[in-house]
């Protein structure tokens, strides 16, 4: 994943390197292009890298949304390719089936204990919530029109740990019949990380766009606390408000 990626931001790189060394030979009017605008993505997410133990409880329905508030910058030698940075917050939700995670526990492993011959909630998760400042490279093929036009971007963003903690609802017992309607929320930063690094990219038309976001720096969780785990996000982008 991270070679593949060094190797489209090189590719990316090369093409505006050679464009801003093309004379445009026809006036491009940005006059009535925004400068700023709100990125809201929703995203399916996943945890990658987890062992089978693990990996086997996870749901396919986990899920993220992600807003930013973005400055765009059209690069006077070639409009056609801007750089765009802001800032924002990215949430993550990990849905598990049958299984709890500790994270306030004071062991020096982070437990995640199988659930699936005892009491356990119908609906957990693992959710994060970061402060990201995103940096994108851009190209539109309409600039002076972006609302319309095909673009695609490469990025990264830093990323600092704003909150943590598993939520539960609804607590049944083996059999699945419900014992208590309640919601069990629990807070912790322990375990994680605090810091991270993604990569991102996006394709699109207009104000929609498929994006991906993957974790380059070390793991979710701090080192040797729990089993590697990158996130992997990919879903839709509306932009341009």
């Amino acid at each position: 994943m991270k070679k593949y990626f060094c190797l489209c931001l090189l590719m990316f790189s090369s093409i505006v390197l050679f464009s801003q060394s093309t004379e445009i030979k026809k006036k491009i009017d940005l006059s009535d292009r925004p400068s700023d605008h709100f990125m809201i993505q929703a995203s399916s997410d996943k945890w990658l890298n987890l062992p089978d133990s693990i990996n086997s409880h996870t749901k396919n329905n986990s899920r993220g949304g992600n807003i930013y508030f973005m400055l765009d910058k059209p690069f006077k030698s070639n409009p056609h390719y801007s750089v765009a940075f802001g800032a924002g917050i990215s949430t993550s939700h990990l849905f598990l089936n049958n299984m709890s995670v500790d994270i306030n526990g004071k062991t020096p492993l982070l437990q995640f204990t199988s659930l699936d011959s005892t009491t356990r909630f119908k609906k957990y998760s693992v959710n994060t919530a970061y402060v990201e400042i995103p940096v994108e490279l851009r190209f539109f093929a309409k600039p002076a029109n972006p609302s319309k036009s095909f673009k695609f971007a490469l990025g990264v963003k830093i990323g600092t740990l704003l909150n943590a903690h598993t939520k539960g609802k609804t607590l049944r017992d083996a059999e699945g019949n419900t014992i208590n309607e309640y919601t069990e929320k629990i807070s912790a930063k322990s375990y994680f990380n605090s810091r991270r690094l993604s990569a991102t990219a996006r394709v699109g038309i207009g104000n929609f766009s498929l994006f991906g976001s993957y974790n380059l720096s070390g793991s979710i969780f701090k080192d040797k606390v729990a089993p590697e785990a990158k996130l992997l996000q990919l879903g839709l982008t509306f932009s341009g408000l």
